[in-house]
C-alpha cells in the first residue's frame, strides 16, 4: 500500500514527520533513484526508498512502542544532551534506549515532573503535537500565595502571552498551605513554559509543577522514574480523541 514518504520515514523511526519533510527538502531522500519531493508516496514492496544512501527494507520496520514515563525533576525531556546531562532515555533499559526512533512526545521542563509519553511512532507524535489538536493536559501546580478569584477567572479566560491570548483553561484550587496554593490546571495548548509564565505574570510564581494526565492517559501510581507500556484501551481512547479532533478541524462551514 502506497503511503506518503514522510509517514514512512516516521514509521521507521528515522524522523518525525516534520523532520522527514526537512530531509526531503534537503535532497537526502531518493525514490527509485530520483531525488524525492514533498507529496510523493511510496510502497516499499515495490519501490526503492533511500535516506542518505541507506535503503529502507519492508522487513526492517521497527515494532511500534508507546510508553508512559514518570519524569523526575532534573531530567531533560530530550533524546540526548550536548552537556551530557541526564535525559528521559537514560531512565529506560538498554534494549529500549536502543529501539529505533524512540523519543519523548512534547516536553516537560527540567524542573517539572510527571506524565510524559515516549514513542517511535512519528505519526502519533505529529498528531499529538499538532497545534490544531487541543489534547487536554492536566497538571497539579503549587503556586506562591493565594490567588484571588478574579485572578483565577482571568487565567481561565485567557492571558496575553507572546502577543496573543492563551486558550481558555480550567484552573481549580484544590488545597492551601500558609503561603502556597495547589491548583489543578487543564491546558489545551502547549506553549513553552506556559503555566510558569502565566503564573508569574499573574503574581503567583510556580513552586512545583507536576503533570498527572495527558488526555485519557493518567499517571496514577506509577513510581517516579519508572515507565510502563500504554494499555490497549488507552491507545484506543487516545486515537479516538485525535480522530475527533481531526474531524472537527476539517469541517467546512456547511458541516457546522
Amino acid at each position: 500500500m502506497a503511503e506518503r514518504i514522510q509517514k514512512i520515514l516516521s514509521q521507521y523511526g528515522i524522523a518525525s514527520r516534520r523532520q522527514a519533510e526537512q530531509l526531503i527538502l534537503a535532497g537526502r531522500v531518493r525514490l527509485n533513484g530520483q531525488v524525492a519531493t514533498l507529496g510523493q508516496s511510496a510502497d516499499l514492496t515495490g519501490d526503492r526508498l533511500e535516506v542518505d544512501g541507506q535503503l529502507l527494507k519492508p522487513q526492517a520496520r521497527p515494532d511500534l512502542l508507546y510508553l508512559l514515563l514518570h519524569k523526575p525533576t532534573g531530567v531533560l525531556s530530550t533524546c540526548d544532551d550536548p552537556q551530557r546531562r541526564r535525559t528521559v532515555l537514560d531512565l529506560l533499559p538498554a534494549h529500549l534506549r536502543q529501539a529505533s526512533g524512540l523519543h519523548p512526545v512534547g516536553r516537560l521542563d527540567a524542573n517539572s515532573t510527571g506524565a510524559l509519553l515516549l514513542t517511535n511512532d512519528g505519526a502519533i507524535t505529529f498528531s499529538l503535537t499538532h497545534p490544531s489538536h487541543h489534547i487536554p493536559k492536566t497538571y497539579e501546580v503549587w503556586v506562591a500565595g493565594h490567588p484571588h478569584p478574579t485572578t483565577l477567572r482571568h487565567w481561565r479566560e485567557g492571558v496575553w502571552l507572546d502577543g496573543r491570548p492563551t486558550l481558555p483553561a480550567e484552573v481549580t484550587p484544590i488545597d492551601e498551605r500558609s503561603t502556597q496554593t495547589l491548583l489543578r490546571v487543564v491546558l489545551r495548548e502547549g506553549r513553552n513554559r506556559q503555566i510558569r509564565r502565566v503564573a508569574e505574570q499573574l503574581g503567583h510564581p510556580v513552586i512545583a509543577l507536576h503533570r498527572v494526565a495527558i488526555g485519557p492517559v493518567e499517571l496514577g501510581r506509577l513510581p517516579v522514574g519508572r515507565y510502563r507500556p500504554l494499555t490497549s484501551p488507552e491507545l484506543i481512547a487516545l486515537q479516538d480523541f485525535l480522530d475527533a479532533q481531526t474531524r472537527n478541524f476539517t469541517k467546512t462551514p456547511l458541516d457546522q
